[in-house]
């Protein structure tokens, strides 16, 4: 039976009673105040939910998650990292990557990453806990992703591409810089062709629980400035 959260408490059900259809529907219901995101990130469920629906929480079973050392980068997006066509930069226009992973795709009329949702990441990045990538060319954002950093691990949220391998270069310059920051796994929820491509695989519900249990509380040496 599906759990229903009340706005009084940030408690989530265990894990393992997530549902097997839909896979991995945890909870209904709460609200997205900062405090209720960071809990839900760090029990190892997100919000996944359509305008007009109530909140939903999920916590899929396998998850699909990248580790920094298996990132796989193709000759041709090896050939395009070195061209050095885009640039690349970090926190330096989240509230512009985040209305771009929410604008329209060729392949959905709708969009999961609604106002709401985007003023609750815009306040989490105020915090220092969600931030961006953001890939240029000729001064225009052309791709980008955002996402969540707590301890060790990156959890990662929506990407965009305006321009032929513009999302996949902020992406494995993400990792790599993650990498040299000491984070141990980038979270990508639910598996996608292009993440794939780019190394991702799936791991059980348990295995990725464990993951936040040795690293959450693990400090790591980002400086998003930088």
């Amino acid at each position: 039976m599906l759990t229903w959260l009340q706005r009084e408490s940030l408690d989530f059900p265990p894990l393992n009673s997530a549902l097997r259809d839909p896979n991995g529907l945890l909870a209904a219901g709460g609200d997205l105040r900062p405090e209720r995101l960071i809990q839900a990130y760090r029990h190892g469920c997100f919000p996944w939910f359509q305008d007009g629906q109530p909140i939903l929480w999920w916590s899929p079973d396998p998850r699909t998650v990248l580790l920094p050392d298996e990132l796989h980068v193709s000759r041709s997006l090896a050939k395009v990292l070195r061209q050095g066509r885009y640039r690349v930069s970090f926190d330096q226009a989240f509230s512009e990557v985040i209305r771009a992973c929410a604008a329209p795709r060729s392949y959905a009329a709708e969009t999961w990453i609604t106002s709401p949702m985007q003023d609750a990441y815009l306040e989490l990045h105020r915090r220092g806990i969600a931030h961006s990538v953001e890939v240029w060319r000729d001064g225009k954002l052309v791709g980008g992703l955002y996402g969540l950093a707590m301890g060790q691990l990156f959890f990662g949220e929506s990407m965009f591409s305006r321009a032929d391998n513009a999302s996949k270069v902020g992406f494995a310059t993400l990792v790599e810089r993650l990498k040299a920051w000491g984070f141990v796994l980038i979270d990508c929820q639910m598996p996608t062709e292009h993440l794939l491509s780019l190394g991702a695989r799936t791991i059980s519900r348990n295995e990725f629980a464990r993951h936040l249990s040795l690293y959450l509380e693990q400090p790591n040496q980002a400086d998003w400035v930088a």
